[in-house]
């Protein structure tokens, strides 16, 4: 099973890495050990969500304006479809957490090894502070 094909399924991440172009520093895009999950469907569609694993627990039982930013600061989650183009896989968002995500195609170079989806050299720029990045992420099949 190749291309397209073999994407289909869920996906867990297990690492999601940024590299800033203007000064190399790499870091965790969403903390050590996110939360994510990564769907790809026959019917074309791709849903992803992802949390920071150390979240921040809310005060009370509504969170607060500052919760909430905290919160928003904290995840990350979209859904649309996906065309397989030249050994890479773009995602169409049409919603998602946050608008400047769905201003331009995601373009995702991947390589697929047993149970192991990389997805590498993901360019892209960091909706939390404009920043352009080159993303690398992690995922075992579910």
């Amino acid at each position: 099973m190749g291309g397209a094909a073999a994407l289909h399924g869920t996906w867990r991440m297990i690492s999601w890495k940024r590299r800033a172009i203007a000064s190399g520093a790499v870091t965790d895009a969403m903390g050590p050990d996110p939360v994510g999950y990564l769907s790809y469907q026959p019917d074309g569609r791709v849903m992803a969500v992802v949390v920071r694993r150390d979240r921040p627990a809310l005060k009370g039982a509504v969170p607060s304006d500052a919760e909430k930013a905290a919160l928003f600061d904290s995840m990350l989650a979209y859904a649309g479809t996906y065309t397989y183009e030249n050994g890479r896989v773009v995602h169409h968002v049409d919603a998602s957490w946050n608008p400047a995500w769905g201003v331009s195609d995601l373009i995702r170079p991947f390589s697929i090894d047993g149970s192991r989806l990389s997805i590498t050299g993901a360019p892209g720029i960091d909706p939390k502070n404009g920043e352009e990045v080159v993303y690398e992420l992690e995922f075992r099949k579910v």
